[in-house]
Protein backbone atom coordinates (compact mmCIF):
# COMPACT_ATOMS: atom_id res chain seq x y z
CA UNK A 1 0.00 0.00 0.00
CA UNK A 2 1.66 3.66 -0.63
CA UNK A 3 3.21 5.81 2.13
CA UNK A 4 0.49 8.29 1.52
CA UNK A 5 -2.40 6.00 2.22
CA UNK A 6 -1.27 4.73 4.90
CA UNK A 7 -0.64 7.57 6.51
CA UNK A 8 -3.85 8.89 5.93
CA UNK A 9 -5.19 5.60 7.73
CA UNK A 10 -3.24 5.67 10.90
CA UNK A 11 -4.53 9.90 10.78
CA UNK A 12 -8.26 7.73 10.72
CA UNK A 13 -7.24 5.68 13.46
CA UNK A 14 -5.63 8.43 15.74
CA UNK A 15 -8.44 11.08 14.90
CA UNK A 16 -11.00 8.37 15.79
CA UNK A 17 -9.58 8.13 18.92
CA UNK A 18 -9.33 11.59 20.04
CA UNK A 19 -12.50 12.74 18.37
CA UNK A 20 -14.53 10.14 20.13
CA UNK A 21 -12.96 11.04 23.49
CA UNK A 22 -13.93 14.68 23.15
CA UNK A 23 -17.36 14.55 22.35
CA UNK A 24 -18.24 11.75 25.10
CA UNK A 25 -15.89 14.01 27.33
CA UNK A 26 -15.28 17.54 26.76
CA UNK A 27 -18.71 18.18 24.98
CA UNK A 28 -21.16 20.78 26.68
CA UNK A 29 -18.51 21.38 29.67
CA UNK A 30 -19.15 24.83 29.69
CA UNK A 31 -15.34 25.72 28.84
CA UNK A 32 -15.72 27.36 25.43
CA UNK A 33 -12.03 28.45 24.33
CA UNK A 34 -10.65 25.59 26.18
CA UNK A 35 -12.30 23.19 24.14
CA UNK A 36 -11.87 25.09 21.49
CA UNK A 37 -7.93 24.73 21.75
CA UNK A 38 -8.35 21.22 22.44
CA UNK A 39 -10.35 19.97 19.56
CA UNK A 40 -7.64 21.95 17.12
CA UNK A 41 -4.63 21.53 18.87
CA UNK A 42 -5.36 17.70 19.03
CA UNK A 43 -6.66 17.29 15.90
CA UNK A 44 -3.26 18.31 14.26
CA UNK A 45 -1.71 16.39 16.98
CA UNK A 46 -3.41 13.46 15.35
CA UNK A 47 -1.97 14.68 11.80
CA UNK A 48 1.79 14.72 13.33
CA UNK A 49 2.01 11.71 14.99
CA UNK A 50 2.00 9.56 12.07
CA UNK A 51 4.85 11.04 10.85
CA UNK A 52 6.98 9.86 14.01
CA UNK A 53 8.34 6.26 13.83
CA UNK A 54 7.53 3.74 16.36
CA UNK A 55 8.46 0.32 16.14
CA UNK A 56 8.32 -2.59 18.42
CA UNK A 57 9.85 -6.27 18.53
CA UNK A 58 6.41 -8.30 17.77
CA UNK A 59 3.75 -8.30 15.67
CA UNK A 60 1.22 -5.38 15.82
CA UNK A 61 -2.29 -4.30 13.58
CA UNK A 62 -0.08 -2.30 11.43
CA UNK A 63 2.34 -5.08 10.75
CA UNK A 64 0.01 -7.68 10.49
CA UNK A 65 -2.93 -6.05 8.38
CA UNK A 66 -1.90 -2.58 7.08
CA UNK A 67 1.91 -2.50 6.76
CA UNK A 68 2.95 -2.65 2.56
CA UNK A 69 2.89 -6.03 1.31
CA UNK A 70 3.15 -7.96 -1.72
CA UNK A 71 -0.13 -9.83 -2.85
CA UNK A 72 0.14 -12.41 -5.67
CA UNK A 73 -3.47 -13.42 -6.51
CA UNK A 74 -5.02 -15.76 -8.93
CA UNK A 75 -8.04 -17.68 -9.53
CA UNK A 76 -7.94 -21.47 -8.80
CA UNK A 77 -8.74 -22.03 -12.57
CA UNK A 78 -6.30 -19.05 -14.19
CA UNK A 79 -3.25 -20.06 -15.96
CA UNK A 80 -0.61 -18.60 -14.42
CA UNK A 81 0.42 -15.47 -16.63
CA UNK A 82 4.58 -13.98 -16.40
CA UNK A 83 3.72 -10.19 -16.24
CA UNK A 84 5.93 -8.38 -18.70
CA UNK A 85 7.67 -5.66 -17.00
CA UNK A 86 6.54 -3.07 -18.74
CA UNK A 87 3.35 -3.75 -18.54
CA UNK A 88 2.88 -4.16 -14.77
CA UNK A 89 1.31 -1.41 -13.08
CA UNK A 90 3.32 0.60 -10.05
CA UNK A 91 0.92 -0.98 -7.45
CA UNK A 92 -1.60 -3.55 -7.16
CA UNK A 93 -4.78 -3.07 -8.74
CA UNK A 94 -6.62 -3.15 -5.82
CA UNK A 95 -4.43 -0.64 -4.22
CA UNK A 96 -5.06 2.34 -7.19
CA UNK A 97 -8.59 1.38 -7.14
CA UNK A 98 -8.59 2.79 -3.16
CA UNK A 99 -6.29 5.76 -3.74
CA UNK A 100 -8.81 6.66 -6.87
CA UNK A 101 -12.12 6.03 -4.48
CA UNK A 102 -10.25 8.19 -2.01
CA UNK A 103 -8.60 10.94 -4.80
CA UNK A 104 -12.17 11.18 -5.74
CA UNK A 105 -13.69 11.45 -2.69
CA UNK A 106 -11.28 14.27 -1.28
CA UNK A 107 -11.51 16.17 -4.79
CA UNK A 108 -15.22 15.95 -4.39
CA UNK A 109 -14.80 17.42 -0.79
CA UNK A 110 -12.80 20.29 -2.09
CA UNK A 111 -14.72 21.20 -5.09
CA UNK A 112 -18.11 21.76 -2.40
CA UNK A 113 -15.38 24.20 -0.15
CA UNK A 114 -14.41 26.27 -3.66
CA UNK A 115 -18.20 26.73 -4.70
CA UNK A 116 -18.98 28.14 -1.20
CA UNK A 117 -16.11 30.10 -0.49
CA UNK A 118 -15.96 31.59 -4.43
CA UNK A 119 -19.74 32.26 -3.47
CA UNK A 120 -18.91 34.29 -0.17
CA UNK A 121 -15.65 36.00 -1.99
CA UNK A 122 -18.13 37.53 -4.87
CA UNK A 123 -20.73 38.87 -2.43
CA UNK A 124 -18.06 40.58 -0.03
CA UNK A 125 -16.23 41.71 -3.58
CA UNK A 126 -19.66 43.31 -4.66
CA UNK A 127 -20.81 45.05 -1.45
CA UNK A 128 -19.52 48.32 -0.52
CA UNK A 129 -17.71 47.82 2.93
CA UNK A 130 -16.82 50.65 5.39
CA UNK A 131 -14.06 50.16 7.54
CA UNK A 132 -14.19 50.40 11.40
CA UNK A 133 -12.02 49.57 14.32
CA UNK A 134 -10.98 46.18 13.40
CA UNK A 135 -13.49 44.91 10.74
CA UNK A 136 -14.73 45.63 7.60
CA UNK A 137 -18.51 46.18 7.80
CA UNK A 138 -20.44 45.28 4.79
CA UNK A 139 -24.31 46.16 4.54
CA UNK A 140 -26.85 44.63 2.46
CA UNK A 141 -30.17 46.50 1.34
CA UNK A 142 -31.73 42.70 1.46
CA UNK A 143 -32.49 40.30 3.76
CA UNK A 144 -29.89 37.73 4.79
CA UNK A 145 -28.58 36.36 7.43
CA UNK A 146 -25.23 37.89 8.97
CA UNK A 147 -22.63 36.15 9.07
CA UNK A 148 -18.25 36.79 9.58
CA UNK A 149 -15.32 36.01 7.51
CA UNK A 150 -12.13 36.95 8.37
CA UNK A 151 -11.96 40.75 9.03
CA UNK A 152 -15.58 41.26 7.16
CA UNK A 153 -19.17 41.26 8.58
CA UNK A 154 -22.12 41.01 6.43
CA UNK A 155 -25.13 42.22 8.41
CA UNK A 156 -28.95 42.99 6.23
CA UNK A 157 -29.35 47.05 7.05
CA UNK A 158 -32.79 46.53 8.54
CA UNK A 159 -30.46 44.01 11.24
CA UNK A 160 -27.81 46.60 11.94
CA UNK A 161 -30.35 49.57 12.42
CA UNK A 162 -33.10 47.56 14.91
CA UNK A 163 -30.55 44.87 16.27
CA UNK A 164 -26.94 45.94 17.85
CA UNK A 165 -26.48 42.57 19.13
CA UNK A 166 -26.40 40.82 15.98
CA UNK A 167 -23.49 42.96 14.92
CA UNK A 168 -21.89 42.45 18.83
CA UNK A 169 -22.02 38.87 17.92
CA UNK A 170 -20.46 38.93 14.69
CA UNK A 171 -17.71 40.89 16.09
CA UNK A 172 -16.73 38.55 18.56
CA UNK A 173 -16.19 35.89 16.02
CA UNK A 174 -13.70 38.32 13.98
CA UNK A 175 -11.64 39.65 17.30
CA UNK A 176 -11.17 35.38 18.26
CA UNK A 177 -10.22 34.46 14.50
CA UNK A 178 -12.97 31.52 14.24
CA UNK A 179 -12.12 31.87 10.42
CA UNK A 180 -8.95 30.61 10.81
CA UNK A 181 -10.15 27.40 13.49
CA UNK A 182 -12.58 26.64 9.83
CA UNK A 183 -10.04 26.91 7.27
CA UNK A 184 -8.16 24.13 9.03
CA UNK A 185 -11.33 22.36 9.55
CA UNK A 186 -11.68 22.14 6.33
CA UNK A 187 -8.58 21.24 4.86
CA UNK A 188 -9.07 18.23 7.71
CA UNK A 189 -12.21 17.11 6.05
CA UNK A 190 -10.61 16.95 2.64
CA UNK A 191 -7.96 15.22 3.87
CA UNK A 192 -10.36 12.82 6.03
CA UNK A 193 -13.65 12.98 3.99
CA UNK A 194 -14.21 9.40 5.08
CA UNK A 195 -14.23 9.90 8.50
CA UNK A 196 -17.80 10.57 10.15
CA UNK A 197 -16.42 11.90 13.40
CA UNK A 198 -13.85 14.20 11.35
CA UNK A 199 -17.23 16.16 10.07
CA UNK A 200 -19.02 15.77 13.93
CA UNK A 201 -16.60 17.81 15.24
CA UNK A 202 -16.45 20.34 12.65
CA UNK A 203 -19.96 21.03 13.64
CA UNK A 204 -18.95 20.91 17.43
CA UNK A 205 -16.16 23.54 16.46
CA UNK A 206 -18.81 25.75 14.89
CA UNK A 207 -21.09 25.53 18.15
CA UNK A 208 -17.75 26.30 20.24
CA UNK A 209 -17.50 29.88 17.88
CA UNK A 210 -21.52 30.47 18.70
CA UNK A 211 -21.30 29.50 22.08
CA UNK A 212 -18.42 31.96 22.54
CA UNK A 213 -19.64 34.35 20.38
CA UNK A 214 -22.84 34.42 22.56
CA UNK A 215 -21.05 34.85 25.74
CA UNK A 216 -18.88 37.78 24.42
CA UNK A 217 -22.36 39.13 23.70
CA UNK A 218 -23.61 38.69 26.98
CA UNK A 219 -21.00 40.04 29.13
CA UNK A 220 -21.17 43.34 27.02
CA UNK A 221 -24.60 43.84 29.56
CA UNK A 222 -26.91 42.77 26.53
CA UNK A 223 -30.10 41.24 28.31
CA UNK A 224 -30.15 37.56 28.47
CA UNK A 225 -33.68 37.02 27.73
CA UNK A 226 -34.07 39.58 24.97
CA UNK A 227 -30.65 37.96 23.00
CA UNK A 228 -32.78 34.90 23.51
CA UNK A 229 -35.82 36.26 21.92
CA UNK A 230 -33.80 37.52 19.24
CA UNK A 231 -32.15 34.14 18.43
CA UNK A 232 -35.24 32.55 18.00
CA UNK A 233 -37.22 35.25 15.97
CA UNK A 234 -34.10 35.28 13.48
CA UNK A 235 -33.74 30.95 13.43
CA UNK A 236 -35.80 31.26 10.47
CA UNK A 237 -33.90 32.09 7.47
CA UNK A 238 -31.45 31.37 4.57
CA UNK A 239 -28.66 29.83 5.30
CA UNK A 240 -26.63 30.27 1.78
CA UNK A 241 -22.83 30.57 3.44
CA UNK A 242 -22.47 27.69 6.14
CA UNK A 243 -18.56 27.67 5.55
CA UNK A 244 -18.69 30.90 7.22
CA UNK A 245 -19.50 31.46 11.25
CA UNK A 246 -22.90 33.20 11.34
CA UNK A 247 -25.89 34.32 13.70
CA UNK A 248 -28.46 31.75 13.31
CA UNK A 249 -26.12 28.72 11.81
CA UNK A 250 -25.76 26.94 14.92
CA UNK A 251 -28.28 25.16 16.33
CA UNK A 252 -30.61 26.87 18.57
CA UNK A 253 -31.20 24.57 21.57
CA UNK A 254 -28.26 24.31 22.50
CA UNK A 255 -27.23 27.65 21.85
CA UNK A 256 -29.69 28.95 24.68
CA UNK A 257 -29.10 25.81 26.60
CA UNK A 258 -25.20 26.75 27.17
CA UNK A 259 -26.67 30.55 28.10
CA UNK A 260 -28.56 29.16 30.75
CA UNK A 261 -25.46 27.17 32.36
CA UNK A 262 -23.64 28.65 34.95
CA UNK A 263 -21.44 25.72 36.66
CA UNK A 264 -18.34 24.58 34.29
CA UNK A 265 -17.37 20.96 35.25
CA UNK A 266 -13.73 21.36 36.59
CA UNK A 267 -13.12 17.70 36.39
CA UNK A 268 -13.23 17.23 32.65
CA UNK A 269 -9.86 19.89 32.16
CA UNK A 270 -8.18 16.89 34.26
CA UNK A 271 -10.05 14.22 32.48
CA UNK A 272 -7.77 14.98 29.27
CA UNK A 273 -4.97 12.94 31.05
CA UNK A 274 -6.35 10.57 30.20
CA UNK A 275 -6.28 11.36 26.58
CA UNK A 276 -2.39 10.65 26.40
CA UNK A 277 -2.49 7.03 27.10
CA UNK A 278 -5.55 6.46 24.55
CA UNK A 279 -3.20 8.06 22.41
CA UNK A 280 -0.26 5.88 23.07
CA UNK A 281 -2.21 2.70 22.82
CA UNK A 282 -3.36 3.26 19.05
CA UNK A 283 -0.05 4.05 18.74
CA UNK A 284 1.46 0.88 19.87
CA UNK A 285 -1.49 -0.98 17.61
CA UNK A 286 0.33 1.20 14.53
CA UNK A 287 4.12 0.05 15.60
CA UNK A 288 5.96 -1.47 12.45
CA UNK A 289 7.55 -4.83 13.84
CA UNK A 290 11.13 -5.18 14.21
CA UNK A 291 12.53 -8.55 14.15
CA UNK A 292 14.38 -9.43 17.46
CA UNK A 293 16.94 -10.88 15.22
CA UNK A 294 17.83 -8.14 12.49
CA UNK A 295 15.82 -5.34 13.81
CA UNK A 296 14.20 -5.20 10.16
CA UNK A 297 11.06 -3.57 9.95
CA UNK A 298 8.93 -5.86 8.38
CA UNK A 299 8.84 -9.15 10.08
CA UNK A 300 8.67 -10.16 13.50
CA UNK A 301 10.54 -12.82 15.32
CA UNK A 302 9.87 -16.74 13.95
CA UNK A 303 7.38 -18.28 15.27
CA UNK A 304 7.39 -21.75 17.07
CA UNK A 305 4.42 -23.02 15.15
CA UNK A 306 5.95 -22.08 12.34
CA UNK A 307 5.66 -24.29 9.06
CA UNK A 308 9.38 -26.37 8.47
CA UNK A 309 11.36 -24.03 6.46
CA UNK A 310 11.98 -25.68 2.86
CA UNK A 311 14.95 -24.00 0.65
CA UNK A 312 15.26 -23.95 -3.06
CA UNK A 313 18.48 -25.34 -4.34
CA UNK A 314 19.12 -21.61 -5.64
CA UNK A 315 18.65 -20.56 -1.73
CA UNK A 316 21.11 -23.37 -0.54
CA UNK A 317 23.52 -22.41 -3.07
CA UNK A 318 23.03 -18.88 -1.49
CA UNK A 319 23.40 -19.57 1.27
CA UNK A 320 26.55 -21.49 1.18
CA UNK A 321 28.17 -18.90 -0.74
CA UNK A 322 26.97 -16.42 2.61
CA UNK A 323 30.42 -14.69 4.39
CA UNK A 324 30.53 -16.52 7.76
CA UNK A 325 31.16 -13.61 9.90
CA UNK A 326 27.60 -12.31 9.95
CA UNK A 327 28.76 -9.73 12.75
CA UNK A 328 29.16 -6.78 10.39
CA UNK A 329 25.80 -7.15 8.59
CA UNK A 330 23.77 -3.84 9.89
CA UNK A 331 19.85 -4.64 10.53
CA UNK A 332 17.54 -2.43 7.87
CA UNK A 333 16.32 0.23 10.26
CA UNK A 334 19.90 0.97 11.76
CA UNK A 335 21.93 1.68 8.66
CA UNK A 336 22.22 5.60 7.50
CA UNK A 337 21.70 5.08 4.01
CA UNK A 338 19.42 2.29 2.63
CA UNK A 339 20.45 -0.02 0.02
CA UNK A 340 18.49 0.82 -3.01
CA UNK A 341 16.61 -1.02 -5.98
CA UNK A 342 16.61 0.08 -9.48
CA UNK A 343 17.06 3.70 -8.19
CA UNK A 344 14.40 3.46 -5.48
CA UNK A 345 13.41 1.52 -2.19
CA UNK A 346 12.56 -1.61 -1.33
CA UNK A 347 8.81 -0.86 -3.22
CA UNK A 348 10.69 -0.78 -6.48
CA UNK A 349 12.67 -4.20 -5.37
CA UNK A 350 8.67 -5.69 -4.87
CA UNK A 351 7.05 -4.29 -8.18
CA UNK A 352 10.37 -6.22 -9.79
CA UNK A 353 9.02 -9.41 -7.85
CA UNK A 354 5.64 -9.28 -8.42
CA UNK A 355 6.58 -9.37 -12.43
CA UNK A 356 8.74 -12.72 -11.60
CA UNK A 357 6.26 -14.72 -9.24
CA UNK A 358 4.36 -17.58 -10.15
CA UNK A 359 1.94 -18.80 -8.26
CA UNK A 360 3.01 -22.23 -8.27
CA UNK A 361 0.07 -25.02 -9.79
CA UNK A 362 0.05 -27.46 -7.22
CA UNK A 363 -0.33 -24.89 -4.71
CA UNK A 364 -3.33 -23.87 -6.28
CA UNK A 365 -4.43 -27.22 -6.97
CA UNK A 366 -4.13 -27.50 -2.74
CA UNK A 367 -5.62 -24.63 -2.07
CA UNK A 368 -2.54 -22.90 -0.45
CA UNK A 369 -2.00 -19.59 0.68
CA UNK A 370 -0.37 -17.40 3.31
CA UNK A 371 2.55 -14.80 4.16
CA UNK A 372 6.07 -15.86 3.45
CA UNK A 373 8.61 -13.87 5.14
CA UNK A 374 12.11 -13.95 3.39
CA UNK A 375 15.12 -12.61 4.55
CA UNK A 376 17.92 -11.77 2.50
CA UNK A 377 21.34 -9.43 2.50
CA UNK A 378 22.45 -6.54 0.59
CA UNK A 379 26.04 -7.05 0.40
CA UNK A 380 28.98 -4.30 0.19
CA UNK A 381 28.97 -4.80 -3.25
CA UNK A 382 25.03 -5.04 -3.72
CA UNK A 383 24.79 -8.40 -4.58
CA UNK A 384 21.85 -10.34 -2.98
CA UNK A 385 23.32 -13.16 -0.28
CA UNK A 386 21.72 -15.46 2.29
CA UNK A 387 18.38 -15.96 0.83
CA UNK A 388 16.08 -18.05 3.48
CA UNK A 389 12.98 -18.20 4.84
CA UNK A 390 12.36 -16.85 8.55
CA UNK A 391 8.37 -17.61 8.23
CA UNK A 392 7.05 -20.13 5.88
CA UNK A 393 3.71 -21.46 4.73
CA UNK A 394 4.46 -24.82 2.92
CA UNK A 395 7.31 -25.66 1.08
CA UNK A 396 6.21 -25.28 -2.10
CA UNK A 397 5.09 -21.96 -1.42
CA UNK A 398 8.66 -21.52 0.26
CA UNK A 399 10.60 -22.43 -2.73
CA UNK A 400 9.09 -20.18 -4.84
CA UNK A 401 9.49 -17.48 -2.25
CA UNK A 402 13.29 -18.00 -2.02
CA UNK A 403 13.37 -18.27 -6.24
CA UNK A 404 12.46 -15.29 -6.75
CA UNK A 405 14.07 -13.37 -4.34
CA UNK A 406 17.47 -14.96 -5.01
CA UNK A 407 17.11 -14.01 -8.78
CA UNK A 408 17.45 -10.32 -7.76
CA UNK A 409 20.11 -8.15 -9.28
CA UNK A 410 22.48 -6.09 -7.57
CA UNK A 411 21.76 -3.26 -5.64
CA UNK A 412 23.02 0.33 -4.90
CA UNK A 413 24.63 -0.64 -1.57
CA UNK A 414 23.71 1.20 1.80
CA UNK A 415 26.38 3.51 4.00
CA UNK A 416 27.44 3.84 6.97
CA UNK A 417 29.53 6.85 7.40
CA UNK A 418 29.97 7.29 4.52
CA UNK A 419 31.46 3.71 3.75
CA UNK A 420 29.55 0.43 2.14
CA UNK A 421 27.77 -1.50 4.64
CA UNK A 422 26.17 -4.94 4.55
CA UNK A 423 22.43 -4.68 5.17
CA UNK A 424 19.62 -7.36 6.17
CA UNK A 425 16.63 -7.08 5.26
CA UNK A 426 13.02 -9.07 5.96
CA UNK A 427 10.67 -9.57 3.06
CA UNK A 428 7.26 -10.73 3.30
CA UNK A 429 5.26 -11.56 0.24
CA UNK A 430 1.56 -12.45 0.38
CA UNK A 431 0.18 -15.52 -1.57
CA UNK A 432 -3.43 -15.44 -2.07
CA UNK A 433 -5.97 -17.16 -3.65
CA UNK A 434 -8.75 -15.30 -5.41
CA UNK A 435 -12.51 -16.33 -4.99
Amino acid sequence: MSQFLLYVLKCALLLGVFDAFFLLVMRRSGWFRFNRIVLLAGSVLCLLLPLIPVRLPSQTLYSQWIEPVFVVAYSNSAPVVETSEAAAPGMPLWQNLVLAIYAAGALTTFAFYVRSYGSMFRLLRHTPGERHSGYTLHLLDREMPSFSWMRHIVIARSDYAHYPAILTHERAHVRCGHSVDLLLSSALTVLQWFNPLVWICRTELKLLHEYEADDFVLNQGIDATQYQLLLVKKAVGEKRFLLANGFNHAQLKNRITMMQTTTKAVWKKFSLLLLFPLLAAAMLLLAECTSKETGDLTEPAVSEQAQPVVESPAAEAETQAEPADESDAIPFVLVETKPQFDGGDANNFSRWVNQRLHYPPEAKQKGLQGRVTVQFTVEKDGSVTGVKVLRGVHPILNEEAVRVVSQSPKWTPGTVKGEPARVVYNFPLVFQLSK
